[in-house]
C-alpha cells in the first residue's frame, strides 16, 4: 500500500536527473552555471503568461541569470505567429517594466529566443509537432538547448492530465535525453482524491525530482527569509517554542474582490483557493524543526512532519474552531463596491465562502498547546500578508501600575506584502520624571536596508526550476497532507451546517472570528 501521510524520510543526498544543480552547489559569484535548455509554456495566450512569466524570464535574461543558449516555445490554441506572440509579449513586459522602460539591446536577444506553436493539450499530434519544433528551433543555437525541457503548465486545471500524459510520453521516447521537467500550477486537485490522482498520473510518467508543483508565494523574499531568519540568528531558535510563545497568526487579506475570476471562485472559495496553499505553506515554514542541511528533501520532510501533526478535526471540532463568511456591499478605498452575489458570474444565492478564518493546533514537542489562527479573505479593510507571533507576557510584570492599558505583548512580525519587513514591539519607558511604559517597534525593512533589487516570485521560482532545484516547491506527501486537512473541513462545513457569516465590503471580516480566540488575545490589525 502507498503511504499517503506519512512524512516519510527521504534520502536527502540523492540527485534529481542530470544537470541537478542544488541551492547550495558552487557557483561563479552569485551566478550558477546552468546548461542551455528549452521552456515550453502551455497556455502562451493566457493571463498568467502575459503578466509573470515572460517579465520574469525577461528580467532574468537581463541580469544575465539564464544561459546563453535558451529558447521559449509558447503553446495555445489562438492562431498566433512567432511575431504576433514576440509584440504581445512585448507589450506585456513594457507593462511590468512601469516607468523603467524596456532595454532594447536586451529586448531584441530575447525576442529572437520568442517561438510559437499552435496546439491543443486534447490533440496528440500536439505533441509530435511540439518535438519536431523544439528540433527545428534547437538546429539554429549553438548549443543543445532541445537536450533540457522544461514545461509549464500554465493552463485551465482540467486540460492538465492530458498535457502530463503527452508529455509524459514525449519524455520517454526521445532520444537525445537530457533533463526534463515539469511545472505544475494551483490548484493542485480540487480536494484529497483528486490531488492523489493527479500526483498518480505524475509520478506514472515523471520521478518526484522531476516535478515542480509551484506556489508564487514561496518566491516572496520575506517567505524565503523566514528560514533565514530562523536558523541563522541564535536569539529567536531558543525562545521559538510553546515555553515562551503564546499564539501564532497567519493573515492573507486583500481588498480586492473576485473580478472576473466569479466563476473559479464559486468552484474553489476563500479555503481551496488561498488555505490549501499559501496559509499552509506559511504555517509549515514557520513551525517546522530545524532540517539537518538546506537540501531540498530535508527541508520538505520537516514541512511534511508539521503537516502531518496538525490533528484533522471531526464535524464537532469544526463547528466551534473555523470562521467563513462571504463580503456584501460595501466601501473600500472610499469607493462603493459590490457585494459577492452581485459580482459577474457568481450564483446569485451562493453559499462560497470568500473569507475564512481557523484555529489550528500542531500535535508536537515544540508546539504543543499553542493556537495558530490563520484567515484570509477578500474586499478586506486592507491589502496584507503577515505572520505575527506573539510572545508570552513576563510572569511577573513589576512595573504593572505604570502600563498604559493597552501595552501589548511583545510580538514579532514578518510583513510579506505588499512591504517586506520584520518588526519587534516592546515595552519601553516613555521619557519624562513618571515611569510610563508603552510600545514601541524596531524594524527592518528591506527597501531602507538593501540596495539590490528584490526578484519577482516567479523569477526566482523559474530560475530554481532552470536549476533543478526543488526546495521551494511542494512535494507529493505535502500536497497531500495539505489537502486531508481542507477536504475534512470542506466536508464538515457541509454536514455541521456551520454558518456562512456576511461581512460588509471595507471591514475586517465577520465579527464571528473574534470567538476563535482565547481570553487575552486579539486578532493582530482588528
Amino acid at each position: 500500500m502507498r503511504r499517503v501521510f506519512g512524512p516519510g524520510p527521504r534520502d536527502g543526498n540523492r540527485h534529481d536527473e542530470v544537470g541537478l544543480m542544488p541551492m547550495n552547489q558552487p557557483r561563479d559569484g552569485e551566478r550558477r552555471h546552468l546548461q542551455p535548455f528549452t521552456m515550453v509554456i502551455f497556455g502562451a495566450s493566457g493571463d498568467l503568461t502575459e503578466r509573470k512569466l515572460m517579465p520574469a524570464l525577461y528580467h532574468l535574461s537581463a541580469l544575465g541569470h539564464l544561459p546563453v543558449d535558451f529558447a521559449v516555445i509558447g503553446v495555445a490554441r489562438r492562431d498566433w505567429t512567432d511575431d504576433y506572440l514576440r509584440e504581445k509579449m512585448r507589450q506585456a513586459i513594457e507593462q511590468a517594466a512601469g516607468p523603467d522602460g524596456i532595454d532594447e539591446k536586451v529586448w531584441a536577444d530575447f525576442a529572437r529566443r520568442l517561438y510559437y506553436l499552435r496546439g491543443d493539450a486534447t490533440d496528440e499530434s500536439t505533441f509530435a509537432r511540439l518535438e519536431e519544433a523544439i528540433a527545428r528551433i534547437s538546429a539554429g543555437f549553438p548549443g543543445e538547448i532541445g537536450k533540457n525541457r522544461l514545461y509549464y503548465l500554465a493552463t485551465l486545471p482540467s486540460l492538465y492530465p492530458k498535457l502530463i500524459q503527452g508529455l509524459g510520453r514525449l519524455e520517454r521516447a526521445r532520444s537525445n535525453k537530457g533533463w526534463g521537467r515539469i511545472i505544475v500550477e494551483k490548484p493542485f486537485g480540487s480536494d484529497l482524491e483528486s490531488a492523489i490522482e493527479l500526483n498518480r498520473l505524475l509520478a506514472r510518467y515523471f520521478d518526484e525530482s522531476q516535478v515542480f508543483r509551484i506556489d508564487h508565494y514561496l518566491g516572496k523574499e520575506t517567505v524565503q527569509n523566514i528560514l533565514v531568519f530562523r536558523f541563522a540568528n541564535g536569539i529567536f531558535e531558543p525562545i521559538w517554542n510553546r515555553n515562551y510563545i503564546d499564539n501564532v497568526q497567519i493573515t492573507v487579506s486583500e481588498t480586492v474582490g473576485v473580478g472576473h475570476r466569479g466563476a473559479y471562485y464559486e468552484e474553489a472559495g476563500a479555503l481551496r483557493d488561498m488555505v490549501q496553499n499559501h496559509l499552509l505553506q506559511l504555517l509549515a515554514l514557520v513551525a517546522m524543526e530545524p532540517p539537518h542541511s538546506f537540501n531540498a528533501d530535508a527541508v520538505r520532510n520537516e514541512k511534511v512532519k508539521v503537516l502531518a501533526s496538525i490533528p484533522v478535526p471531526d464535524v464537532t471540532t469544526v463547528a466551534h474552531t473555523t470562521v467563513r463568511g462571504q463580503y456584501t456591499a460595501g466601501v473600500v478605498d472610499g469607493k462603493p463596491v459590490p457585494g459577492y452575489l452581485e459580482e459577474p458570474n457568481v450564483s446569485p444565492d451562493s453559499k462560497t465562502e470568500t473569507y475564512v478564518a481557523l484555529r489550528l493546533g500542531i500535535d508536537n514537542w515544540r508546539w504543543a498547546g499553542v493556537p495558530f489562527y490563520i484567515q484570509t479573505g477578500k474586499r478586506l479593510a486592507s491589502r496584507s500578508s503577515r505572520i505575527t507571533i506573539y510572545f508570552k507576557r513576563a510572569p511577573h510584570l513589576l512595573f504593572q501600575p505604570f502600563s498604559v492599558p493597552d501595552l501589548q505583548p511583545n510580538s514579532l512580525i514578518l510583513d510579506i506584502q505588499p512591504e517586506q519587513g520584520v518588526t519587534l514591539s516592546i515595552g519601553a519607558k516613555v521619557p519624562g520624571p513618571q515611569v510610563r511604559i508603552r510600545n514601541v517597534d524596531m524594524e527592518f525593512v528591506y527597501e531602507r536596508s538593501f540596495t539590490e533589487r528584490s526578484p519577482e516570485a516567479y523569477e526566482y521560482l523559474l530560475l530554481e526550476a532552470i536549476a533543478g532545484d526543488t526546495t521551494m516547491f511542494t512535494r507529493d506527501d505535502e500536497i497531500e497532507a495539505a489537502w486531508r486537512l481542507v477536504t475534512a473541513i470542506r466536508r464538515a462545513w457541509d454536514e455541521a451546517g456551520v454558518p456562512l457569516h456576511p461581512y460588509p465590503a471595507g471591514s475586517t471580516g465577520p465579527e464571528a472570528k473574534h470567538a476563535l480566540l482565547s481570553e487575552g488575545q486579539a486578532w493582530c490589525g482588528g
